[in-house]
């Protein structure tokens, strides 16, 4: 699991240009929670290989690890207000630790998004997943292993689909 607040994996910009200079690829933040990144890491799979399907580079991604699902609303806003990315996506699994309610951890990380994308005006994406229980059983560690990169193609459907809806509304 790593915990550093920020870990580019890979970086082109000199293949793409910006959306408000009226066109091509913008870049996309891709943040994954570091915490269960077994699965999480399924999500970012299941993202690149569904964004290839539609036509689109992968290369255009960069991806950003941080320690919990609970440091994702400030790395979004950071990566948000940089004004390089056309939208951000969001990974993480919280899940009950028996320590504390999870729903409060899932709902500050959601509601924080939300708030960023409202405030920064650059979309948010969640596949940030809150199941009611979760066992590390060999079935459910394979269930939500899958069930990660199923988030992950849809995450990337919506992607090119909200870059599409920016790119209009700026025409």
């Amino acid at each position: 699991m790593g915990c550093e607040m920020s870990q580019i994996l890979s970086v082109s910009n000199d293949t793409n240009t910006n959306l408000a200079s009226g066109g091509g690829q913008q870049r996309i933040a891709f943040i994954k929670a570091g915490w269960h990144s077994d699965i999480v890491d399924q999500s970012l799979a299941g993202f690149r290989r569904e964004l290839e399907a539609l036509g689109q580079s992968s290369d255009r991604i960069d991806v950003f690890t941080v320690p919990g699902a609970y440091e994702i609303p400030l790395q979004a806003k950071r990566l948000a207000k940089t004004g390089d990315y056309g939208i951000v996506v969001a990974a993480a699994f919280v899940v009950d630790g028996g320590i504390y309610r999870h729903e409060f951890v899932a709902d500050a990380v959601v509601s924080g998004m939300m708030q960023v994308q409202l405030e920064t005006e650059v979309p948010v994406l969640s596949v940030v997943l809150t199941p009611k229980t979760f066992q590390e059983s060999a079935e459910q560690i394979a269930f939500f292993t899958e069930h990660f990169v199923t988030k992950g193609a849809e995450a990337a459907r919506a992607c090119v689909a909200t870059l599409e809806n920016q790119r209009a509304l700026a025409s």
